[in-house]
């Protein structure tokens, strides 16, 4: 059972607000979120309800201001707890749409898209097994998008408004 506190302040200050499972509407508990803690299970924080807007991967730890988990502003309106996958990850990226052009097949995480697959940009994927984040930016850093299994025609299908994908690992539950 996952178990996530956010806070209206930074180092867990003002009102706060626990949630143990998926929320899509938080605007009546919070107005605003600075700093989070998350003690157990993995989390996809949203900017916007309804699972909108920009996205952030949480795992267990401390969060005393929103800087701390790439937060791009202190707006966090929905949240999704990730389900525990116990088999393998597999993934395969394109360098076009609709899985056309150069493919590339993952099973681990990727801190350089770059110089794994030659290319910048990742216009298509199909996620064949366990759930996965892109990150715009290499080594785990920028916006980030949650893809669970399904295929995924054009970057916009996983939320992104550019094909640019920097890196990319596994959900993986860590106890």
């Amino acid at each position: 059972m996952g178990k996530i506190i956010f806070y209206e302040d930074r180092n867990f200050q003002g009102r706060s607000y626990e949630c143990s499972s998926d929320c899509s509407d938080l605007s009546s508990y919070f107005s605003r979120c600075n700093s989070i803690r998350v003690e157990n299970g993995n989390w996809i924080l949203y900017e916007h309800s309804n699972y909108k807007g920009h996205q952030y991967y949480l795992r267990r730890g401390e969060f005393p201001d929103f800087q701390q988990w790439t937060g791009f502003n202190d707006s966090i309106r929905s949240c999704h707890l990730t389900t525990q996958h116990r088999g393998p990850f597999i993934i395969k990226v394109y360098e076009r749409e609709d899985f056309r052009g150069q493919m590339m097949e993952f099973t681990e995480d990727c801190p350089s898209v770059h110089e794994k697959f030659r290319y910048h940009d990742i216009h298509s994927c199909n996620v064949l097994d366990g759930q996965w984040v892109f990150y715009e930016e290499p080594n785990y850093k920028g916006r980030q998008y949650y893809l669970k299994p399904g295929e995924y025609k054009r970057y916009t299908n996983w939320g992104a408004m550019n094909s640019r994908v920097g890196s990319f690992r596994r959900v993986q539950h860590l106890h």
